[in-house]
C-alpha cells in the first residue's frame, strides 16, 4: 500500500485535524483582539465566561514555574513527538478502528494548535472559562477540587479532551468475540 493511497483513504481524519487547528487559531486571534484587557465577559451566568489569559505552562498550568529553557523544551519537544507518533498511526493504523482514528485526529489537531501558540507566542492563549455556581454543585466541587472553576481552556484543549474521551470509550467498550467455529474439532 502506497503512502498516498493510505493518506487518501484517511483524508477525513486529516481534514478533522486541520479543521481543529484552523478553528483553534482563528478563535485565539479573535480572543486576543477582542477579549484581551476586557476582564470577564459573562456568557451563561453562573456557568460560562470568556476570559482572556495566557498559560506559559502545560495542562492546568503545570510546569509554569519551571525555568527556561527546560519548560520550553519539555512543552515543545513532547508535543512534537506526540504529533509525529499520532500522525504516523493515523496514516498506518488499522482502518477499522474508526473511533480511535477520530479521537487521534482530534488530539492531533489540538496538540498542533497549542504547539503553534508555544512556538509563535511563547505561551498558550486560553479564553474559555467554565464553572459552577449552583450551591449544591459548587459545594461538591469545592470539597473535591478546592475550586468551582475548571482551568481556563481553548478550542485545542477541548479537541484533546474529546479525542481522549473517544479513545477511553473505545478502550472500555466490550470488544466483540469471534464466534466459535462449529467444525473446529472436525478440521483437525
Amino acid at each position: 500500500m502506497s503512502f498516498l493511497a493510505s493518506v487518501g483513504r484517511r483524508r477525513y481524519y486529516l481534514i478533522t485535524s486541520v479543521t481543529v487547528v484552523l478553528l483553534d487559531q482563528v478563535s485565539k486571534i479573535l480572543a486576543h483582539a477582542y477579549l484581551r484587557g476586557e476582564g470577564i465577559v459573562e456568557v451563561v451566568p453562573g456557568y460560562f465566561n470568556l476570559w482572556y489569559s495566557r498559560n506559559p505552562g502545560g495542562l492546568f498550568g503545570y510546569f509554569r514555574d519551571w525555568a527556561d529553557p527546560w519548560r520550553t523544551l519539555l512543552l515543545t519537544l513532547l508535543p512534537i513527538a506526540a504529533i509525529v507518533l499520532i500522525g504516523r498511526f493515523l496514516i498506518r493504523g488499522p482502518e477499522d478502528e474508526r473511533s480511535t482514528l477520530a479521537g487521534l485526529s482530534l488530539i492531533l489537531g489540538g496538540a498542533t494548535g497549542n504547539l503553534i501558540d508555544r512556538i509563535f507566542r511563547g505561551e498558550v492563549v486560553d479564553f474559555l472559562d467554565a464553572y459552577a455556581s449552583h450551591p449544591a454543585v459548587a459545594e461538591k466541587l469545592l470539597a473535591w477540587f478546592g475550586t468551582v472553576h475548571w482551568p481556563t481552556f481553548n478550542v485545542a484543549d477541548s479537541a484533546i479532551v474529546v479525542g481522549a474521551g473517544l479513545l477511553l470509550i473505545n478502550l472500555l467498550r466490550p470488544q466483540p468475540q469471534p464466534e466459535p467455529r462449529e467444525n473446529a474439532a472436525a478440521e483437525r
